[in-house]
């Protein structure tokens, strides 16, 4: 008999804030994030703008040692695992079996900051003078290793680096292993920390993210579904969820938040960055996670979109709820969260996952922000600028990412 996976523990570092109630409260208000940079100096950038989490401290989480030696992704990773154990009340003791308890990390680009600081460095003054920490720092799985230390989590360990949808992937895969049986909880963490001169620079070049007007007015260079978005705004930090399965949460006595009861992912085999037009694969990714739920698509109440603020990725993901919802697509409130945190990468599933948690519980929907000028092809109801109170029991949340790896949710009430 299938286990059925629930969440009972969840925060957030996000450029809105620290935790998630602060989080949570300015998402529905509808306030943006988005800020010029300031961690480099980017005056030669068409870029200037990114969702810098500058209320997050790692001095408040971590002591020196592990701040010198490893990446902001890092900080990053630790910070909200530790976070998440303190708010939820988890205690690696109330654990039976270390070995049914994994941790699984998510980062869509690891730790580029640790690359280009070590390599100014070789260049500069010879390969004695690299950190012989550069190599952990790169390879980014031995964060999870980290954590796993520090929680005693000893159960298969996995660190997926799969673009955009790396976050909601390795809930997925949590899901599943919760539902076979394989083990009885799990830490799933997705970080990402890509705010650096080279990274925004080959985003730049290959005409992802947004700049221009946008520089001049940050908080509304994020537009998802907007006829004037012109790309995605970069942003950093972490969100992380504990899943169990149900009578292992009752045993130890956690409480659950909602249920996990779909997961779907499938990929374009198309291009490197480009979603494949006609959006048969992002489709079916949907509708694999809706038959994994039992769900029936009238059933779904809410869409925590992709919604990136690109061209082509709004436009693909509104003609996908187009196939798979056919005439209820227009009566299914849609929220992009990226309009106000902009995109974390691989840490947005699971951000993006906590807030459709808070979504049913606190029966509110938040808005899509800079919703102003309408696409005529993105024509759904996507919760323009204002949020929006709602009993939500279903929600299914979409992730879509680089070399077309696509990944969905079907998130229930309890």
């Amino acid at each position: 008999m299938k286990q059925k996976a629930v969440i009972t523990g969840m925060n957030l570092i996000t450029p809105l804030g620290v935790s998630l109630d602060i989080c949570w409260r300015k998402l529905v208000n509808g306030e943006s994030g988005i800020s010029q940079i300031t961690f480099f100096n980017p005056e030669n950038n068409k870029c200037q703008i990114a969702g810098q989490c500058n209320d997050f401290s790692a001095e408040e989480f971590l002591d020196k040692k592990i701040i010198s030696r490893y990446d902001r992704m890092f900080h990053f990773f630790i910070s909200v695992a530790l976070l998440t154990a303190e708010t939820s009340g988890f205690k690696p003791e109330s654990i039976k079996d270390p070995f049914r308890f994994s941790i699984i990390g998510a980062s869509a680009i690891g730790c580029p900051a640790t690359f280009e600081k070590n390599y100014g460095i070789f260049t500069s003054k010879g390969p004695k003078k690299v950190s012989p920490f550069c190599i952990l720092n790169l390879a980014a799985n031995p964060v999870a290793g980290e954590v796993a230390r520090i929680f005693n989590a000893r159960g298969p360990q996995y660190f997926l680096q799969e673009a955009c949808a790396a976050g909601t992937k390795a809930i997925g895969l949590a899901t599943k292993l919760i539902q076979m049986g394989i083990i009885d909880i799990a830490m799933v963490i997705g970080a990402d920390a890509g705010i650096t001169p080279t990274i925004i620079a080959s985003l730049e070049n290959i005409g992802a993210i947004a700049g221009g007007k946008g520089n001049i007015m940050p908080q509304q260079a994020s537009r998802p579904f907007d006829s004037l978005r012109c790309g995605f705004v970069p942003s950093e930090g972490a969100g992380c969820v504990i899943v169990e399965s149900y009578d292992h949460a009752l045993k130890r006595g956690a409480i659950p938040l909602a249920e996990v009861a779909g997961f779907g992912a499938t990929c374009d085999a198309y291009h490197p960055t480009a979603p494949e037009p006609q959006a048969l694969s992002i489709a079916e990714c949907m509708k694999m996670a809706l038959q994994d739920a039992r769900a029936s698509p009238e059933e779904i109440d809410c869409i925590n979109a992709h919604g990136t603020s690109t061209v082509l990725n709004d436009l693909t993901e509104t003609v996908a709820i187009k196939k798979v919802f056919k005439e209820h697509a227009y009566r299914i409130p849609i929220s992009a969260n990226k309009s106000m945190i902009g995109h974390m990468w691989g840490a947005a599933g699971v951000v993006e996952t906590i807030f459709s948690v808070k979504t049913i519980i606190e029966g509110i929907i938040p808005p899509t922000i800079n919703l102003e000028n309408p696409d005529p092809d993105c024509d759904l109801d996507y919760v323009p600028n204002k949020a929006r109170k709602k009993e939500v029991n279903t929600v299914l949340k979409n992730s879509f990412g680089f070399g077309g790896i696509n990944a969905s949710l079907v998130l229930k009430k309890i």
